[in-house]
């Protein structure tokens, strides 16, 4: 019989589809100018506030420690109460902290406030991903999530306008730039009143009549008038089967919370889940790790703080057609080669920033570290979703998020001690590393282009 995610699966893209796309791309965005801003924020508080380096790589770090917390977190969440729920509720939490961080008096006001934005950072996107992927047709879900992810390329590029055309105009520069992050705190309403719930995870709780409503509008928007003749679905309207769907519910219900969760790390699915947190891992260290000190260690090479903002803007704006590339090519060629290869021309490009010295070599080499960088981070947020069942796919997502997050607190803080040690050559060096060691593991993760989301 043919069943609700299978009637979704075979849908083309519709209105519908792009409605939901652009409505979890906008809060992808959001998210990202938050994270871009920081890295501003530093180095215009490196001036005024005469701050250290280490105390400027806690100000970097601190926020990923909550989005290691929150990812985690928000996966097992968004499986237990709803990827709608956890959406609208992380938008919150870090559109008021970010506010409220705009008010900031001292560098441990700031740091404790950056960590519950964290929270909510770390548990929105692999959140987002995992609603966008169950939603999205099978023939075009790489694209769609890519596409999504694409939206991470816009908020950091209003995170470098805001940088260069806010930050520096005055000694509240700095402040006005994060009161914007109240954004994402009214955009809460949006997401949770404007965006379905996962239909996917609606039946893994029993809630039938629901899905079955979402899957019927998403098929109205195709043009589909009616339910296929071998559907396991009933007819609401026939008052003889009532009964029997009520107990067929509460029955479902049952077995649901009777039923073991699963883990990520089950016989069939260890081997995937260390690769994606390798993966995770690698491109977590090093591009937190460079983008988050970008602006600053343009100023430690000589550079005004005008200037470095406006090289980081000119940088920011290759992860545009990065994502654009990354999107064609992920149904052409697949999940696994697209990350693989991406992330080898990211290694590739850390490498020559590093030996960059003329600031025509260092946008050239920093444009080429957003393409590939970025276009990887698509790859990676397209196939997460895929490798894992229903019960534990937000888990799943989630705690591989999780563990990358670790990088993202550790690359922070040890790029002052590299760039002491060796300079920008051993600081990128170790980026580009990094990025070897990802694409290494990316290539032995399973291809699932164009297969149906497993359901158990």
């Amino acid at each position: 019989m043919t069943t609700r995610t299978q009637r979704l699966d075979d849908l083309p893209f519709t209105g519908r589809h792009r409605r939901l796309l652009t409505g979890s791309g906008v809060g992808w965005a959001l998210d990202a100018m938050d994270v871009g801003l920081i890295s501003f924020v530093m180095a215009a508080l490196a001036v005024q506030w005469d701050l250290s380096s280490t105390q400027l790589s806690w100000i970097g770090s601190i926020g990923f420690v909550g989005m290691a917390i929150g990812a985690s977190l928000g996966g097992l969440l968004a499986d237990r109460i709803g990827r709608r729920q956890v959406f609208a509720a992380t938008l919150l939490v870090y559109g008021l902290a970010t506010g409220a961080a705009a008010l900031s008096t001292s560098v441990a006001m700031l740091i404790a406030l950056r960590f519950v934005v964290g929270l909510g950072l770390g548990a929105e996107l692999p959140v987002a991903s995992t609603l966008v992927s169950e939603f999205a047709p099978r023939k075009v879900r790489g694209r769609v999530v890519v596409a999504l992810e694409a939206f991470w390329a816009v908020g950091w590029l209003l995170a470098a306008l805001i940088g260069y055309f806010v930050v520096p105009t005055s000694d509240n520069g700095w402040r006005w730039a994060l009161a914007v992050g109240l954004v994402p705190a009214a955009y809460a309403l949006v997401v949770r009143f404007g965006l379905p719930e996962s239909v996917r995870y609606l039946e893994s709780r029993g809630r039938h009549a629901e899905a079955e409503a979402i899957v019927r509008d998403y098929e109205r928007s195709a043009g589909v008038t009616s339910v296929p003749e071998d559907s396991d679905d009933t007819d609401d309207s026939d008052d003889t089967n009532d009964s029997d769907d009520t107990n067929d519910s509460e029955q479902s219900v049952a077995e649901v919370e009777r039923a073991p969760r699963g883990s990520v790390w089950a016989p069939n699915l260890r081997r995937r889940t260390a690769a994606l947190w390798i993966v995770w891992f690698g491109i977590n260290f090093s591009y937190y790790g460079a983008f988050i000190w970008l602006p600053s260690l343009l100023v430690a090479q000589g550079f005004d703080l005008v200037t470095s903002f406006g090289y980081t803007l000119l940088i920011t704006l290759a992860q545009l057609p990065g994502y654009g590339v990354a999107a064609w090519l992920i149904e052409v060629w697949g999940r696994r080669l697209t990350l693989g290869v991406f992330l080898a021309g990211s290694a590739v490009s850390a490498g020559l920033f590093g030996l960059a010295e003329t600031p025509g070599t260092i946008v050239a080499a920093g444009m080429a570290l957003s393409f590939f960088n970025l276009g990887a981070w698509g790859a990676l947020y397209a196939i997460g979703p895929e490798l894992y069942p229903t019960p534990v796919r937000g888990a799943g997502t989630g705690s591989a998020a999780a563990f990358g997050r670790l990088a993202s607190i550790i690359a922070p803080l040890l790029v002052p001690v590299l760039l002491g040690a060796g300079g920008n050559g051993l600081v990128f060096g170790a980026f580009a590393a990094s990025f070897v060691v990802a694409a290494l593991a990316a290539f032995t993760l399973p291809e699932r282009a164009g297969t149906v989301l497993d359901e158990r």
